[in-house]
């Protein structure tokens, strides 16, 4: 099994072969952290996980579960705030900063309904999500064909649950009223979405049915995330064991490349996560990396440099006097 350092503290410096990322308009992240590379494509988890030549198949999934088209699917929610194209009325966004001010109110606890509840679930929901009539996504390919899983709703909720974890891992270093916070809210939505989806999506006609398949997904979570834990607390092949167990279903004849190029995703994403400054984190500023993208540390010299730029930036920000009550936070940017 390969062996991959863990890194958990800094902010966020990666070197990246390509970078092709999307934030919503709420959450639009402006930085050069993410590099050109060349050479950096050449050992990305996807390509390790291509480069197998074991006869590995999926599961028989000729009895999937129904999955509704796209023209159809429903939405991460039904508010319309929480969609990247709705644009709050001026005297609506003027009436909630004078509410900010005059109350104090605490932003960083106030913001994790839209960004825990809403952007990172989406985010994390999103990288297994597949509808008949639509392509796969980069990362959706990489999980149902490259790793030939196979596509049913129950794996879609463990590969959301794999990305939640490792958001999990980074709340948890945030301070600690606001890192449960953000879990709890990543954890109400993604049960509430699976919710609307078993009526919506699944036909699931009876709350009693809901309920225990509510259950059974909660069972499934806490599981996951104990074994994801535990995995990276020890080594390696403690961590490929929970995944092996958990998004793989613990099937016979796995292949162990599959297995060493998903531990090598899940490092480079908690390397990534481990260099976002809690302020950073919590405002939305993180997507998943590609798993065609290889991440590589920066060197001493470039983290110090990204750290300056980034201290100047947020210490200039504090002192705008036109920066809005909304946007100000009291999490730290310098850890």
């Amino acid at each position: 099994m390969m062996s991959i350092n863990r890194f958990t503290s800094g902010r966020l410096p990666v070197l990246l072969r390509k970078s092709s990322f999307y934030y919503p308009r709420a959450y639009l992240h402006q930085t050069d952290v993410f590099k050109q590379n060349k050479e950096a494509l050449q050992d990305s988890p996807e390509v390790l996980a291509k480069s197998s030549h074991l006869n590995s198949k999926p599961l028989d999934v000729s009895n999937k579960a129904p999955i509704k088209t796209a023209q159809n699917k429903i939405p991460l929610a039904h508010s319309k705030y929480e969609s990247s194209k709705y644009e709050l009325p001026k005297w609506k966004e003027a009436l909630g900063e004078l509410v900010i001010r005059a109350f104090r109110l605490d932003m960083d606890r106030v913001r994790a309904g839209p960004v825990a509840g809403s952007y990172y679930y989406k985010i994390c929901k999103e990288q297994g999500l597949q509808y008949e009539d639509e392509p796969l996504s980069e990362t959706a390919k990489y999980f149902y064909e490259d790793l030939k899983l196979p596509r049913t709703f129950s794996q879609w909720f463990q590969i959301t649950i794999l990305h939640e974890w490792m958001l999990f891992v980074r709340m948890r270093g945030m301070p600690f009223k606001y890192g449960r916070n953000y879990q709890q809210k990543l954890v109400d939505r993604t049960f509430s979405d699976i919710e609307l989806r078993l009526f919506e999506e699944m036909k699931v006609n009876s709350g009693r049915i809901a309920d225990q398949y509510l259950k059974d997904f909660n069972t499934q979570l806490r599981g996951a995330i104990f074994a994801y834990d535990e995995g990276f607390a020890t080594d390696d092949a403690t961590l490929a064991t929970a995944v092996w167990r958990n998004l793989f279903g613990g099937r016979k004849n796995i292949d162990m490349v599959h297995l060493e190029s998903v531990v090598r995703y899940i490092y480079s994403q908690l390397y990534v996560l481990s260099r976002l400054s809690d302020r950073e984190f919590a405002t939305g500023k993180f997507k998943f990396v590609s798993p065609g993208v290889k991440v590589e540390k920066l060197t001493p010299k470039q983290e110090e440099e990204l750290k300056t730029k980034t201290v100047a930036k947020y210490e200039a920000l504090d002192k705008d006097p036109k920066t809005l009550p909304s946007e100000r936070s009291r999490l730290s940017y310098t850890n």
